[in-house]
């Protein structure tokens, strides 16, 4: 296996992992359950997930009248954007 094949795996299980945390902590929440720590939440996307989050968050309408998930998840995702841009960039240099 290849390191890109083991990033794509990572960043594909990782998404579903933000995705999925979105809709178990929505379904929580109707049922006044106990619910997974915005922290967390958070973590996930820090970790790579933001895409899978952000996609959660409006696929099963949750956290979406938060302005720090509004505004922070997208920040999380274009910071990831740039980063990999620049791995790439200074990895097609050498």
């Amino acid at each position: 296996m290849t390191i890109g094949t083991v990033i794509l795996l990572y960043l594909i299980i990782v998404n579903l992992t933000g995705f999925i945390q979105m809709g178990v902590d929505k379904r929580k929440a109707i049922r006044n359950a106990w619910r997974i720590p915005e922290a967390r939440l958070f973590l996930c996307a820090l970790l790579g997930g933001s895409l899978g989050s952000i996609l959660g968050m409006y696929f099963f309408r949750h956290k979406t009248k938060h302005w720090y998930f509004v505004w922070g998840m997208p920040a999380i995702l274009i910071l990831q954007v740039i980063v990999m841009g620049f791995g790439i960039h200074l990895f097609l240099q050498r």
